[in-house]
């Protein structure tokens, strides 16, 4: 029995939607990583009971770091991005944490900036918070151990591609490499597991920056900044997914298998149908990191307008200098890092 309600709520869902196409469906994904990585900071004395944890987030970790703060006893500190609605907003206080929340801005980019610039001053005034760095910290890797090893028992790792959002890099990057080294795989010790990231339009991670997407940057999997979390070696292949694309994949993913998802998970599972289709001896798993609630009015609600995803295809390209909207598709080959780690990159083991 589950001792509080985080641990449900990071708990996934494995459906097979076709043949040979898996989901993992979480309610709240980051409910996963930021459990793990408050209660790797107690064990380790860096945090103790009664103090409180500081970071940005544009929504789902938000929510994810204040329920492992009021499961452990903590306090709860959220810079949240100008995306945070009222809902959440409502659920944070209810739940305890302080929100700091950006001024409106249409700029996701500079909105994320801000924030950055937001915790910064608040460590200055009280330098004794913790500052999680989800996008930095690999402690947020921990938690998906145990989602690994339950794919690897409902799917086998040999054979296997995973599709998922990029974001701050831990989810796909934490799956591949626990799924590639667990302890079944072959002789040489790792695994035949391809990962595939899905990244909008004008995100810096995989070199973007340049193609902007005249409706949205989508939140939480891509960037204005560069990530520590990310390990580009770990990635097989990339796709770039536009907004309208995107939408149009969420609206099918309901009509078609009645999973309800934001749209992230309607870009990865575009991706990942493209990526059954071109390998027909893999099994494709793709990641749906949270719920479709918070997109009912921004997506959901033009479903009578979106196009068929038929007509949708990627473009192929061999860099970065050739996307084109509204889906680009990229082999990165586990390539290392066209930009430099942010200097503040942590390593906490």
């Amino acid at each position: 029995m589950d001792q509080h309600i985080a641990e449900s709520i990071g708990r996934p869902d494995l459906v097979r939607l076709d043949d040979r196409l898996v989901c993992l469906r979480f309610e709240t994904m980051k409910v996963v990583s930021a459990l793990a990585a408050v209660g790797h900071l107690l064990d380790t004395g860096v945090v103790r009971r009664g103090d409180t944890l500081l970071d940005s987030s544009s929504g789902i970790y938000a929510y994810a770091l204040a329920l492992a703060c009021h499961r452990h006893g903590m306090h709860c500190h959220i810079v949240g991005s100008t995306t945070v609605d009222h809902t959440l907003r409502t659920q944070l206080a209810v739940l305890g944490a302080t929100l700091t929340q950006m001024e409106p801005c249409d700029d996701l980019k500079l909105d994320q900036k801000r924030r950055v610039e937001r915790i910064h001053e608040i460590l200055a005034e009280h330098p004794e918070y913790h500052w999680m760095r989800q996008y930095h910290d690999d402690i947020h890797y921990l938690g998906y151990r145990a989602v690994a090893d339950r794919i690897r028992e409902a799917t086998g790792a040999d054979g296997l591609t995973l599709v998922g959002g990029v974001g701050s890099g831990a989810s796909t990057g934490a799956l591949a490499r626990y799924l590639r080294t667990g302890t079944d795989g072959p002789a040489n010790g790792e695994a035949d597991v391809e990962l595939v990231g899905v990244q909008p339009y004008g995100s810096v991670t995989f070199g973007a920056e340049h193609v902007l997407d005249p409706e949205i940057i989508i939140a939480g999997i891509g960037s204005s900044i560069p990530f520590g979390n990310v390990s580009h070696e770990l990635y097989d292949v990339l796709h770039w997914v536009s907004f309208d694309a995107a939408l149009a994949g969420s609206v099918d993913l309901l009509r078609r298998h009645a999973v309800f998802a934001g749209l992230s998970t309607g870009a990865g599972y575009l991706a990942a149908r493209h990526e059954r289709e071109r390998s027909p001896e893999r099994t494709v798993l793709f990641i749906a990191a949270d719920t479709g609630h918070r997109y009912v009015d921004t997506v959901y609600a033009r479903h009578r307008e979106v196009a068929p995803i038929a007509h949708f295809a990627p473009r192929e390209v061999s860099d970065q200098g050739r996307l084109a909207l509204p889906w680009s598709r990229m082999r990165w080959n586990r390539a290392p890092a066209a930009l430099p780690a942010p200097l503040d990159r942590v390593r906490s083991g």
